[in-house]
């Protein structure tokens, strides 16, 4: 593939990387340099991409947080016990036109998922997650979108694209390849009623931020499907003495940092992207803790055996009303599934959602004689 769209790590930055001591994970990531060129993406795990295009973001704002000032504080940190690759290509600029920039996101992140590479990308407005979602057009499955994100982001159809619309493509255009949509941490306030009421006729998940952050772990099952997620730093709150926008509530940073590192520990995620980046210090030093963390979980991810090994789960069969709920725990992990039973005979595309992420507080519910509200909204997308 030609990457010369890609622009190299800035010399301002190498040069303070020389400065680090050499465990820091500047000297561990292989960096795209003008001195050196691109790195070698053979065994790479996590690719690291900077996105500078904000033309379409609804919200200008006056200082946006460059992905230098992000690279400056992630270089500095020190790995854990890591075994995978890790490589830094630079920056995608903004093109002529936005649909530029749209066509190189698309094109480089199509060719890294196929070459098994996870894209990590940072910076730009958030409707950089059309063109990263239609990277998937050529894999031939199904996608799961998880949006971490104050907003439900579905504005006009009609309208051009923004960082406020951006799903109402993902939705209507085709090809369509988007199976579920999940939203982590949306404020009512921000979003119309008939956005909500869409969210539940389309039997998509949302999760308000005060569910979500009276147990965060319960976000756990939702990111360990997900083929995508993309995180609005808007629904971060903001801390105060930093620049970074008039957010008054919304995850604060270790329950932001929580959330990406399930994101990473899920063996679905196959690209990752961090938005809407503004602020200072503070707000770098954030952003490059949460591609910490994510690049931590995916060190820790578990390859979970086929369901139909023998020995490998545990079947715990529960009757409620007329029906038998399927439920499996692996021995592995200690992580839950539910069958989706009525979704086996399907499009050969929806064969792997057969089986849904759960938590153990959604088989305690079945055995109360409570249908998980997720099993729930996979059964009536079943018969829609």
């Amino acid at each position: 593939m030609d990457f010369e769209f890609l622009l190299p790590v800035e010399d301002a930055i190498l040069a303070h990387n020389q400065l680090l001591p050499k465990q820091a994970l500047g000297h561990t990531i292989k960096i795209h340099s003008q001195q050196h060129g691109l790195p070698d993406l053979k065994g790479a795990k996590i690719a690291i991409v900077g996105i500078s295009e904000t033309r379409n973001a609804v919200i200008q704002h006056i200082n946006p947080l460059p992905v230098s000032k992000v690279r400056q504080q992630l270089y500095k940190l020190f790995p854990g016990n890591w075994g995978h690759t890790i490589i830094d290509l630079g920056n995608i600029n903004q093109g002529a036109t936005v649909q530029d920039t749209y066509f190189a996101v698309q094109s480089l992140c199509e060719f890294l998922i196929q070459e098994n590479i996870i894209p990590l990308l940072i910076g730009g407005s958030q409707d950089v997650t059309y063109p990263a979602y239609r990277s998937f057009d050529e894999v031939g499955s199904m996608v799961n979108l998880v949006s971490v994100d104050s907003r439900f982001d579905f504005g006009n159809a009609d309208e051009l694209i923004s960082s406020h619309s951006y799903m109402s493509k993902i939705i209507v255009e085709k090809p369509n390849n988007l199976f579920n949509f999940s939203n982590l941490g949306y404020q009512t306030y921000y979003n119309a009623q008939e956005e909500i009421d869409l969210m539940d006729k389309l039997f998509f998940d949302a999760f308000r931020l005060g569910e979500v952050i009276k147990d965060i772990t319960a976000v756990e099952p939702i990111l360990r499907d997900a083929n995508m997620v993309s995180i609005d730093m808007g629904a971060v709150q903001s801390p105060g003495h930093d620049s970074g926008g008039d957010v008054p509530n919304g995850f604060d940073s270790r329950e932001i940092c929580a959330i990406t590192r399930y994101a990473g520990i899920s063996e679905k995620v196959q690209l990752f992207g961090i938005f809407e980046c503004h602020g200072k210090n503070y707000s770098a030093a954030l952003i490059a803790q949460m591609v910490w963390y994510f690049i931590e979980g995916v060190n820790y991810r578990i390859d979970e055996v086929a369901i139909d090994e023998k020995g490998a789960y545990q079947k715990y069969i529960v009757p409620v009303d007329d029906e038998e709920l399927h439920f499996y725990k692996s021995n592995k992990s200690g992580r839950w599934w539910i069958e989706i039973p009525f979704m086996i005979n399907l499009n050969n595309k929806l064969k792997r959602h057969t089986l849904l992420p759960c938590t153990y507080s959604d088989y305690l519910d079945a055995c109360n004689q409570k249908r998980p509200e997720r099993w729930w909204k996979a059964f009536k997308k079943s018969i829609a």
